[in-house]
């Protein structure tokens, strides 16, 4: 398959008083076109940082400062702001976790999907505007004509994020980050606006990277999965593979804190302890002082991700003896 994204040992710091914190580790992750794939770990692992460095939208102070992100054959986490511009929203576009924060609630749902349109798009009026009306079609917003001129605060929470998505798509692009885009929603919506992303990508041969604290939700939309913990990929693999034969500790109790596997009225299983502060990382493997099955050298080094027979990748040294 034609690579899409290429993230070849990504880093991202932050400059604080107190010292240098590293929020993405030697991140190295590949997306081909129409390629799923679901970026999943506990809050404080990184995801978040990890997809607004995609398009260069980190806050001060706040950088890459290592690694490639080779988007069709250019590297553009050395763009300036205005290359960057072409990029963002053009060909890669977010969808964020609260719509509410998207969307200016002083301007009509059709002033911000044409300002979006003819910041990137050399076309008339008009023409913008049947495009925000075929993008509303598309997601399935009902009498899209009259929702162009509502303000955000006339949808439901549902609809709102539906709206986000439209305007994502307004440029067709080829990539789309979902920062946990149901997060705000009940669970019926949610699997509405899940079932819907997934159509999209299907349809438009969109690429994905949605990122989730919810294993249940990536195991269902996602074609691989990547399991971020304290900044670092764990484990990276088939979501089915991962799903039913996780390999990493940290993965194992994840999968084991779900609802669904505690069974009966048992109380819910839980991993010990905390992720670590991003201030005083152990000096061997992150997940050390909380994982069951650690090794003597897992206090002073930290693993690489490593293939198995299964075609899963893990960076544990108790999983050592793949190919």
């Amino acid at each position: 398959m034609e690579k899409l994204i290429d993230i070849k040992n990504l880093r991202v710091d932050f400059e604080l008083r107190s010292g240098t914190v590293r929020a993405v580790r030697d991140v190295s992750l590949t997306i081909n076109k129409g390629e799923r794939l679901g970026i999943v770990g506990e809050s404080g692992a990184g995801k978040s940082v990890l997809g607004f460095s995609l398009i260069n939208l980190i806050s001060k102070p706040g950088k890459i400062t290592g690694g490639e992100i080779i988007f069709e054959g250019n590297d553009i986490s050395k763009y300036k702001y205005d290359e960057m511009r072409k990029i963002r929203g053009n060909h890669i576009s977010m969808i964020f976790q609260d719509p509410m924060m998207t969307l200016n609630p002083v301007l009509t749902i059709g002033t911000q999907m044409k300002e979006t349109i003819l910041a990137h798009m050399d076309v008339t009026d008009k023409e913008a505007e049947e495009i925000c009306l075929d993008k509303l079609r598309k997601v399935y917003i009902p009498s899209p004509k009259k929702r162009l001129k509502q303000y955000p605060h006339e949808f439901s929470g549902g609809m709102r994020q539906r709206i986000v998505i439209a305007i994502s798509l307004l440029t067709s692009p080829k990539l789309i980050i979902a920062d946990e885009p149901t997060t705000a929603l009940d669970v019926t919506i949610q699997a509405e606006i899940m079932d819907l992303l997934l159509e999209l990508c299907e349809t438009e041969n969109m690429g994905l990277i949605l990122i989730t604290h919810d294993l249940a939700v990536v195991s269902e939309v996602t074609q691989r999965i990547a399991v971020l913990y304290a900044g670092k990929v764990v484990e990276l693999g088939a979501a089915d593979q991962i799903i039913s034969n996780p390999q990493h500790p940290y993965t194992q109790g994840l999968i084991a804190a779900l609802p669904q596997m505690a069974g009966g009225a048992n109380r819910l299983n839980q991993i010990p302890g905390m992720m670590p502060s991003l201030k005083e990382m152990p000096k061997g493997c992150p997940f050390e002082p909380r994982c069951t099955e650690k090794l003597k050298k897992c206090i002073t080094e930290i693993p690489v991700l490593t293939e198995l027979e299964s075609g899963t990748q893990v960076a544990c040294f108790a999983r050592e003896g793949g190919k």
